[in-house]
């Protein structure tokens, strides 16, 4: 019984941490996965760092589409890492800065 609950304790906090990397709060604004460039600029401003990491082929392999890494903060000591494929956000990531 108590390793029924442990695991489903555990599931549910996984769960809350993977909701939360969904979005990003800039301000009152949020940013989720999917938003346009654009939409980040104008919620968040210009980030700190920018850097082009690569290309990634679409989904029927005749384009390719720059990755690229945005970098927000440090707010309250946490870096925010947005990561667009082409034109959409694909991953928020916060990290601890150093």
């Amino acid at each position: 019984m108590r390793t029924l609950t442990s695991t489903l304790l555990l599931a549910l906090l996984g769960a809350a941490f993977m909701a939360q990397a969904e979005t990003l709060r800039c301000g009152s604004q949020l940013v989720s996965l999917g938003d346009r460039r654009f939409e980040v600029l104008q919620k968040c401003g210009e980030p700190a760092f920018r850097d082009l990491v690569g290309y990634s082929l679409g989904p029927n392999e005749r384009r390719e589409y720059p990755i690229e890494e945005w970098v927000y903060g440090p707010s309250n000591g946490m870096l925010s890492i947005l990561t667009f494929e082409g034109t959409r956000l694909r991953a928020i990531e916060r990290r601890r800065s150093r």
